[in-house]
């Protein structure tokens, strides 16, 4: 028995300022997004529709990319947080 699948929300004002941050970070090491989606275990095109903000990334996914990325989890929420701007 397979469950059913339910759709995902678009991202919203966290999950673009994350998705934001893998983009710098990646720009800043240099890495692309073909070499971040084998390293953190991803295929392509579930990478690339989270990086276009189709779609969030998960926090196993964004725990994923930090460890592939080599970059500290805490602060790279912590940017995505500061930069989220979401509204009170």
């Amino acid at each position: 028995m397979t469950m059913p699948q339910r759709k995902q929300n678009p991202s919203g004002p966290f999950a673009r300022a994350s998705s934001a941050e893998v983009r710098a970070t990646m720009a800043r090491k240099r890495v692309s997004a073909a070499k971040l989606a084998a390293k953190a275990e991803m295929s392509p095109s579930y990478l690339s529709t989270r990086l276009r903000d189709d779609l969030p990334f998960t926090l196993n996914d964004i725990e994923a990319i930090c460890k592939a990325l080599e970059e500290d989890l805490d602060a790279l929420l912590h940017t995505a947080v500061q930069n989220a701007a979401i509204p009170e």
